[in-house]
């Protein structure tokens, strides 16, 4: 099961890299393209799509939780890696009960290991840390428009 739930967790981190950069984050038709490609089997799929559909319902908070614990960095000079496994690990940790938290960083360490740069596993493990920390941040209030 784990290694269902890695390659899940790959394989979405694949399916949002390859959104992201194209600003095109998951349409049907790149995931239909992603699918075609992609060598998970069908239990990882299932996996990947739900954590994409989490991420993408919940982006705006998961970015403004990741955004409140950078220091010195803004969101769009992260790398695409990085960037979207701190989504998919934030949207696990605020989002998904019943996945203990050092799971979920010990996992987004991992995946970014084996998918960033020689910085990027140290990188997620403190940024991810502070998430765990903060918790959810507030609903952000809507502004009034004149």
């Amino acid at each position: 099961m784990g290694n269902t739930r890695r390659r899940g967790r790959e394989a979405a981190l694949q399916l949002l890299f390859a959104s992201d950069i194209e600003n095109q984050l998951a349409e049907a038709q790149n995931r239909q393209n992603f699918w075609e490609l992609c060598t998970a089997k069908t239990e990882g799929r299932k996996f990947a799509e739900e954590l994409v559909a989490g991420v993408l319902l919940h982006l705006p908070r998961i970015d403004q939780a990741v955004i409140l614990c950078l220091e010195n960095f803004e969101m769009n000079r992260l790398s695409a890696v990085d960037r979207n496994i701190l989504r998919l690990a934030t949207y696990e940790l605020l989002f998904v009960p019943g996945v203990p938290a050092p799971v979920v960083i010990n996992e987004a360490i991992e995946i970014a290991k084996a998918f960033g740069t020689p910085d990027s596993g140290r990188f997620v493990n403190g940024v991810l840390d502070q998430i765990r920390k903060n918790g959810l941040p507030p609903e952000p209030v809507p502004t009034e428009q004149p």
